[in-house]
């Protein structure tokens, strides 16, 4: 890979990319009791992985050729500006930028009602990317932000347990939604592999305890199986973001978790430039 890499994806024939490529990801080793995360704010330090994990060198593709919806595959692509000058300005993305992912969401989901949550940036460039709440690298272990279990959770968590209540009574659907985009690009150091969720077993997603100082929440992390299938959008440009679907209310058959994690592609030039990035957590509430 190099700096020309979008040029060479664009005059690449379709359904194959010149931007395919082979690379290792990081996995969770499956062992008999349930795995534990310990957070850097329970530690008062770094995380404490209290897990294996292995790698594995997957074919990785470009998604580029490919015409993915979140409800097939679980996550998708899309062109979408922001008119927010410094994306490090905590105020600003509050406000605007909020209000800009609401309204992307509410025309692209056809949402009633967008709770935005959290919002995180991502370096690979000296200690991380600043946050309020510290510095952030990128997540290398493949993983799900949600569960069964911690989705409704967090929705019980945002709107109050009677809220919950009268949303399932009603027949809402609720879709919580990530949606990634970079500060700076293209991006060529540490892009975003993403599982097809339809090439993803049940077996596959590893529920693990993810400790605070206050609670216990849970995700999924992904063991390895040779029949998952790997994609990524090469270069990506602050123009577009990524929506990767944590967790969807229904449960008939269409994606409902997305496994994604960092990973460092081959042949990079030692100039490339660090990925800086910013994920906006989503629930979408469709009906109710």
């Amino acid at each position: 890979m190099n700096h020309s890499l979008a040029t060479a994806v664009r005059a690449a024939p379709i359904g194959r990319s010149a931007a395919d490529l082979h690379a290792a990801l990081t996995f969770i080793t499956p062992s008999a009791t349930k795995p534990v995360l310990q957070s850097a704010a329970f530690t008062g330090g770094a995380p404490r992985v209290l897990f294996g994990t292995e790698r594995h060198t997957v074919e990785i593709r470009d998604m580029r050729p490919h015409d993915f919806a979140l409800d097939r595959q679980g996550f998708a692509l899309r062109r979408h500006a922001s008119k927010v000058a410094d994306l490090y300005d905590d105020a600003a993305i509050e406000t605007a930028y909020y209000a800009e992912i609401e309204a992307l969401l509410r025309e692209t989901m056809g949402a009633d009602r967008v709770i935005i949550f959290d919002a995180t940036r991502r370096s690979d460039g000296g200690a991380g990317g600043q946050n309020r709440d510290g510095l952030r690298g990128p997540a290398s272990r493949v993983h799900v932000d949600y569960t069964e279990k911690s989705g409704p959770q967090r929705l019980k968590d945002l709107v109050g347990e009677a809220e919950a209540a009268r949303l399932a009574a009603s027949g809402a659907r609720i879709v919580q939604l990530n949606v990634w985009r970079p500060i700076r690009g293209p991006v060529l150091r540490s892009p975003l592999a993403l599982a097809d969720a339809s090439s993803v077993r049940p077996a596959d997603l590893v529920a693990t305890d993810q400790v605070f100082p206050d609670r216990v929440g849970e995700i999924y992390h992904l063991a390895h199986h040779p029949e998952q299938r790997w994609y990524y959008a090469p270069a990506m440009t602050p123009d577009e973001v990524l929506l990767i679907k944590g967790w969807d209310s229904l449960d008939d058959g269409r994606a409902r978790f997305t496994p994604h994690g960092a990973f460092d592609p081959p042949d990079l030039p030692e100039d490339a430039p660090p990925r800086e990035s910013i994920e906006v957590r989503t629930l979408v509430v469709i009906g109710g």
